[in-house]
């Protein structure tokens, strides 16, 4: 008899209910001791309605004997003006012994939930335990996961506060935090970079916006939105002042301008990276002084994207039937 698949597709909704930020961070950190998945990536770019262009990202990971699969995502900015989600796309997911599909995974909150939990677990490496006051740079679709994954990595954290170029966007996502934590809008960006004790930035800036000469002894920087070489939202200050770490030396020291550019001008060397999450969550040292500043780089490479979608999988099955 035939091997039969048990595949089924994961709504967005469905995401949203079951899979929560403590246990998909502890999730990551455990898939980060296993074995990497192999990568591929494609990505295509076409002028789009504004200043930013649209683009196509197929990311493929396969990590052998467990599982393999892939993302086609969309990022067009433009989208924020019609109030539409600026990511959106699809996950599929197979099995890793005999290449059986799995199930398809709404995308959008699939590339949401990896990428704030990413920086969640590099919070919980790098920051400080003590962290009350966290700052959120943008204030996008990504934001208040980002806010949730820092809340769920350092529940500490009782100070949250929200800067973005567009007042309205910040205040709609103050409003929308409101029930969850006590959020407020901010207006100067150096005075709040320097009070806050987690820094997290998700921008589509190619103009660095965080200036290393704000940043205090202790900060954590989280920086999220550059995914192309002509993009970094931190000061070559910054970068020199921080002791800098990444999700994956593979999807970012020779990928992302937040890196390229500052090596290329001589700023700081590919040594200059200490550790990723592979070697940190197998005992790399990570903050070794409470006045020491970290910088941690999300890249956000297909491996994250199959971690999340294994979880997703494990959590969601038993209660999403297959479909016929």
């Amino acid at each position: 008899m035939p091997a039969q698949s048990v595949e089924f597709h994961i709504s967005g909704e469905e995401v949203r209910a079951a899979v929560h930020y403590p246990d998909l961070i502890k999730a990551f950190e455990v898939m980060h001791r296993e074995d990497p998945a192999v990568l591929e990536d494609s990505l295509l770019t076409q002028p789009g309605t504004g200043e930013h262009p649209d683009r196509f990202i197929v990311r493929t990971a396969w990590q052998r004997g467990v599982a393999l699969g892939t993302k086609m995502g969309s990022v067009f900015p433009g989208n924020r003006n019609s109030h539409l989600p600026v990511v959106q796309g699809g996950y599929v997911l197979f099995d890793g012994n005999n290449g059986l599909p799995l199930a398809s995974i709404d995308g959008t909150e699939l590339t949401y939930l990896k990428t704030a939990a990413d920086s969640g677990l590099g919070s919980m490496q790098l920051s400080r335990p003590d962290c009350r006051r966290l700052l959120m740079v943008g204030a996008g679709g990504l934001a208040p996961h980002l806010v949730r994954a820092h809340l769920a990595a350092r529940p500490s954290i009782n100070c949250v506060q929200i800067w973005n170029r567009s007042a309205d966007r910040r205040d709609a996502l103050v409003q929308a935090l409101a029930a969850e934590i006590d959020a407020a809008p901010v207006d100067d960006l150096a005075q709040a970079v320097a009070a806050a004790d987690i820094v997290s930035c998700a921008t589509m800036t190619t103009l660095p916006l965080i200036h290393g000469d704000w940043l205090q002894p202790g900060t954590h920087l989280d920086l999220v939105g550059a995914f192309t070489p002509d993009m970094r939202e931190a000061d070559d200050e910054a970068i020199r002042r921080a002791r800098i770490f990444v999700d994956s030396r593979q999807t970012t020291v020779g990928e992302i301008g937040e890196l390229m550019i500052p090596i290329a001008r001589g700023v700081i060397t590919e040594n200059d990276v200490l550790a990723d999450h592979y070697q940190l969550c197998h005992g790399a040292a990570g903050r070794t002084a409470s006045d020491q500043i970290t910088l941690f780089k999300n890249g956000g490479g297909g491996h994250l994207d199959l971690m999340t979608a294994r979880h997703v999988f494990a959590v969601c099955r038993d209660t999403s039937p297959p479909t016929n």
